[in-house]
């Protein structure tokens, strides 16, 4: 079972000062460079690293310091960056769950940790699908509570570092079904930003024949994503269509694995030569990894794309906004773009909520979007 996203709430973490954003089937976000687009993708992408454990490291890996919203803030009150989600059980309108955390640095007379190193000051999961709403984990610095089996509030000892996240370690799926869920949940959200087209890409490889029914986020098993479709599903009618759409004429080749998968493509010019991933231009790559992405046997819950629009013709945005239209008919997707084309053909199909990000007293918001976190004009 999975967990559809309702709710994302940032703070302090780069441009978003403070944001609270109703998430749909399909939002789509435009607007000039450098208001913030990506740091609210970015803010996704770290409460999935906090799934996977990583949300420390991936914090380092930027620099903490750096990662901090660097306006005017309270100075009586430690910098802190917090992050929260609701997502919602299947059929549920409302939010099931809401996972928070909340990161700072290091106290200046510190226990043994580095210098700079995130640390996670606060952490708490809560469901809200009862009467009432209930605390199913709540970590404060070392000290864990957590609602065993029978439902009551029992304290936690577990080797854990600051560093560390509670969704990320406490993996117990009988005494902690919900903290499980909502983990395994995010760890299945996929982010394509890094669809590598040059001549080392390793969408240009072979890959180990495998089925695949989703594509890895850089793209790595495309080939087996193709020859999972053709051979155990044995349908490509909407892949061939929107290869189609983008390349008239052209055919995808996906040969019987034996032990890689690979493909390639016959255009209409030279019908009797194979064309492989090896040989294809770079923007014929990035769209037909865009396709694996969108088109793949079962997209993951959570879709998130960052410009896909990158080295991609302007005529082929038509396609690939049909492509995100008909991938969001399965899951959610998020979708930051700088094409108004891409947009534009999303918009025209009633599929989805275009939404202007924008900047104001350097702080990263949206077009009518109010602190309560809904859009004035659903009021």
């Amino acid at each position: 079972m999975n967990l559809p996203l309702r709710e994302f709430s940032a703070s302090g973490y780069r441009s978003l000062q403070q944001i609270s954003y109703p998430v749909s089937r399909l939002d789509v976000f435009v607007g000039a460079n450098g208001v913030g687009k990506s740091n609210l993708y970015r803010a996704l992408e770290l409460l999935r690293a906090a799934a996977a454990n990583t949300l420390g490291h991936e914090l380092a890996r930027e620099g903490l310091d750096l990662a901090m919203w660097a306006g005017s803030r309270n100075r009586s009150k430690p910098k802190r960056l917090q992050l929260s989600i609701g997502l919602s059980e299947p059929g549920r309108l409302e939010r099931s769950f809401q996972y928070e955390v909340e990161v700072g640095f290091p106290p200046s007379a510190a226990s043994p940790t580095f210098a700079t190193e995130p640390q996670v000051k606060r952490e708490a999961l809560t469901y809200f699908g009862g009467s009432r709403p209930v605390r199913l984990v709540d970590r404060d610095g070392p000290s864990v509570m957590a609602r065993d089996e029978n439902g009551r509030p029992v304290g936690i000892d577990i080797d854990i570092l600051a560093s560390e996240t509670i969704l990320g370690r406490l993996e117990d799926p009988s005494r902690y079904p919900g903290l499980d869920l909502v983990r395994r949940t995010l760890l299945e959200w996929r982010f394509y930003h890094d669809l590598r087209t040059d001549a080392g890409s390793p969408m240009r490889c072979p890959c180990v024949a495998v089925a695949a029914p989703t594509l890895a986020s850089d793209g790595a098993n495309l080939a087996a994503v193709f020859a999972t479709l053709a051979h155990i599903r044995e349908d490509t009618a909407d892949l061939d269509r929107m290869i189609d759409r983008a390349f008239p004429g052209a055919q995808l080749v996906v040969p019987p694995p034996g032990r890689l998968a690979t493909f390639g493509i016959v255009f209409p010019e030279f019908p009797q030569r194979v064309f492989e991933a090896a040989e294809l231009s770079d923007g014929t790559l990035r769209y037909l990894g865009l396709v694996g992405a969108l088109m793949a046997y079962r997209l993951p819950p959570f879709i998130a794309l960052n410009e896909p629009e990158s080295s991609l013709h302007p005529d082929l945005m038509e396609a690939l906004g049909e492509m995100v239209v008909l991938a969001a008919e399965r899951t959610q997707v998020w979708v930051v773009t700088h094409s108004e084309r891409l947009a534009a053909t999303i918009e025209a199909s009633g599929a989805g909520a275009i939404r202007k990000v924008v900047k104001v007293n350097g702080a990263t918001t949206i077009d009518g979007l109010t602190r309560m976190g809904q859009f004035r004009e659903d009021d």
